[in-house]
């Protein structure tokens, strides 16, 4: 991370929030002349230690992701407790949720960018690393996923 930034300025991955990831995830494969990638389901809480808005919530969500070359194409369907993506959807309806970048020392980054006045509203684990959605609505329009994988 530098002064001038966060640590990268590479765009991994576009997250769109959808009401039906079967049915979008099909016509999307139809579209890009792709295969229909495996959906899978988040985690729950106690595995994903998930939080949204500073408190613990059962948010899940189904997932697919398209690799479309130097970036991933990522569908949500939320599903569970409050999160980022049902807020979103119930405000806004479908549409392109955040974009993500992969980066070194979250925590760094995040006191980063709330010095910036673009604080965190949900984090959580995966396996092999963490994420954490940052509200860059008022500033840049659109909300940011930060991923960091650890490794083991």
């Amino acid at each position: 991370m530098t002064e001038k930034g966060f640590g990268t300025s590479v765009i991994t991955q576009i997250g769109l929030v959808v009401k039906d990831i079967e049915k979008t995830a099909k016509a999307y494969a139809d579209v890009f002349g792709m295969e229909v990638p495996n959906i899978i389901i988040t985690d729950t809480e106690d595995s994903a230690h998930t939080k949204f808005n500073g408190k613990p919530t059962e948010a899940r969500a189904k997932l697919a992701f398209f690799n479309m070359g130097s970036l991933s194409l990522e569908l949500i369907e939320p599903i569970g407790g409050p999160s980022t993506w049902k807020e979103f959807l119930d405000t806004h309806g479908e549409g392109v949720h955040h974009i993500a970048f992969q980066v070194k020392g979250m925590d760094q980054v995040i006191q980063y960018l709330d010095g910036k006045g673009i604080k965190p509203v949900q984090r959580g684990d995966y396996t092999g690393g963490r994420y954490t959605y940052v509200d860059g609505t008022e500033k840049l329009g659109i909300i940011l996923e930060l991923l960091e994988n650890l490794s083991r």
